[in-house]
């Protein structure tokens, strides 16, 4: 059997060439890393160099054939922005000079709050300046950026849609990924405007913009189109494998066919058409129920689709994904992250796995994963024995 790197077997799979065997990749939730990695969760979460070395070492010890990053860069001199951290029994708070606090647990994200514990502020759609600057520095929209709202030393007039706004630490922990991993498979995300637009107004009260403020909505979604862009500029010379497009809140659960044409299909299309400037592969995660809607995220020019939840979670049967879109689309996922992965008997487990195998392997195209994150406490060795799996049943023979 011919000997190929991670990096190419991924590559073959994304193209729909023919890789010696089926590759597979899964992302794994944060909280999964700080409890199984031998890295302090404060420090995978800030240090941009650590969250990249944990990331590395679970690949290693799963024998994964690559990760994806899935937080920004930081500064390297974050911990001079701390005025206090407290170990307690739940995890870590940390308070900020500026006077914000961060709750990070030990098996899950982080939350920060305002003074007093108050939650972020986030704009309101009735009211919001489109033309402000200042309305992109809401705390709880830069979060979503930066993940640290008004910690770093970001210039308020900084133009998010210019890549050379971007500090030279927002490409940090992509750049050592590549150079600590260059066999393996990196990928690097970046959030849809779909989710910046539902960052900036809160989750509720988005969904009802869309309809009473469509738009606002609009308008929003194109400066946040040319924010999206610009971090697609920043990521793409440092060598990524392919680009992530993040836009999991897209699904039925949210929103209907005509409203994911509205609002979401024309932005992300411009974003791919960026990736593809580079001669990249794109890739979009949207969870849940998607199995309605994958004939208008074909229309964006995607070249591949992550998660495909199926039943009960989704509502992508994978056979059928492979029958209608096989050829136009590199699917990854739809193992049941709950009740295949975490939940199921070893049986169960078994025999979903090499179910997916014996689907989406034929003329390639396939990577084996978890439809959305692997949980936190999903045990180790099942994700060491799913890639076992791929090596037994997922062999292309020459």
């Amino acid at each position: 059997m011919e000997t190929i790197t991670s990096r190419e077997r991924v590559r073959r799979a994304m193209a729909h060439e023919v890789p010696d065997r089926v590759p597979a990749m899964c992302q794994l939730a944060l909280g999964h890393y700080f409890l199984f990695s031998e890295f302090e969760p404060v420090d995978i979460w800030f240090d941009s160099e650590t969250l990249v070395r944990a990331f590395e070492q679970l690949r290693a010890r799963y024998e994964f054939d690559g990760f994806m990053i899935n937080l920004p860069g930081r500064p390297a001199n974050w911990r001079d922005y701390l005025s206090a951290i407290d170990e307690t029994e739940s995890g870590w708070d940390l308070t900020w000079n500026g006077g914000l606090t961060t709750q990070l647990p030990r098996d899950d994200n982080p939350h920060t709050f305002g003074a007093g514990g108050a939650a972020l502020p986030r704009a309101d759609y009735t009211t919001v300046d489109v033309d402000d600057p200042a309305t992109y520095r809401t705390a709880g929209y830069v979060w979503n950026i930066w993940h640290a709202p008004s910690l770093w030393d970001i210039p308020a007039e900084a133009d998010l849609a210019d890549p050379s706004s971007y500090p030279d630490w927002f490409t940090s922990g992509l750049r050592f990924a590549r150079q600590l991993c260059p066999d393996a498979s990196v990928h690097m995300e970046v959030f849809s405007p779909f989710t910046h637009l539902l960052e900036m107004f809160g989750y509720e009260q988005a969904m009802m913009a869309l309809i009473d403020a469509p738009e606002t909505c609009h308008r929003l979604l194109e400066t946040f189109t040319g924010h999206v862009a610009a971090q697609v500029r920043c990521h793409c010379p440092c060598d990524p494998d392919a680009i992530l497009i993040s836009s999991a809140f897209a699904g039925a659960g949210f929103i209907g066919r005509e409203m994911y044409r509205e609002f979401v299909l024309p932005y992300e299309k411009r974003i791919v058409e960026t990736v593809h400037e580079f001669k990249m592969p794109a890739y979009v995660h949207t969870c849940g129920a998607i199995g309605d809607r994958l004939d208008l995220m074909s229309e964006s020019g995607v070249d591949g689709i992550d998660t495909l939840d199926p039943p009960p979670l989704g509502t992508v049967e994978l056979a059928e994904a492979k029958a209608a879109f096989g050829d136009r689309f590199f699917l990854k996922g739809n193992l049941d992250a709950v009740n295949e992965m975490l939940r199921a008997d070893d049986e169960t487990f078994e025999r979903a796995v090499i179910e997916r195998l014996e689907i989406g392997m034929p003329g390639s195209g396939y990577i084996l994963s978890s439809a959305c994150s692997v949980a936190p406490h999903a045990d180790p060795e099942r994700l060491k024995r799913m890639v076992e799996l791929a090596r037994q049943h997922g062999i292309y023979e020459k």
